[in-house]
């Protein structure tokens, strides 16, 4: 399953890399394993809103329900995320992000996940 980090490089602006969380055959579908995580956000922002840089205040998955959002990294690239994308923000340091509402309202979910996440296994 396809996920877009977002992370701090070694300049300290952030950029994106793809991971691929790891299915297994289950007896419907596939799986992953588990991921810990330590709460869940339920958010809902209006279409034309603009978050400036940015850093979020813990490791999360944002998960986009509905609407649609443009999330501009430090390095310059931009990405839209709609209905069931998935973004690791991991730009807890450095210089963070900027987000614009394309569509909306944009409803979304954070997954809060542990600081020592191990994600390398997830590599494109």
């Amino acid at each position: 399953m396809r996920v877009s980090r977002i992370y701090p490089g070694p300049d300290g602006n952030s950029q994106f890399e793809d991971l691929d969380i790891p299915l297994k055959a289950a007896d419907y579908g596939a799986l992953s394993e588990v991921v810990r995580s330590d709460g869940v956000i339920f958010r809902e922002t209006p279409v034309g809103g603009v978050f400036g840089y940015h850093r979020p205040a813990r490791r999360q998955f944002v998960v986009t329900l509905s609407g649609l959002a443009e999330i501009e990294a430090g390095s310059g690239e931009k990405r839209r995320f709609g209905a069931g994308d998935i973004m690791l923000a991991d730009d807890t340091t450095g210089q963070g992000h900027i987000t614009r509402d394309l569509e909306g309202p944009r409803r979304s979910l954070f997954i809060l996940v542990p600081a020592d996440l191990d994600v390398s296994g997830w590599k494109v």
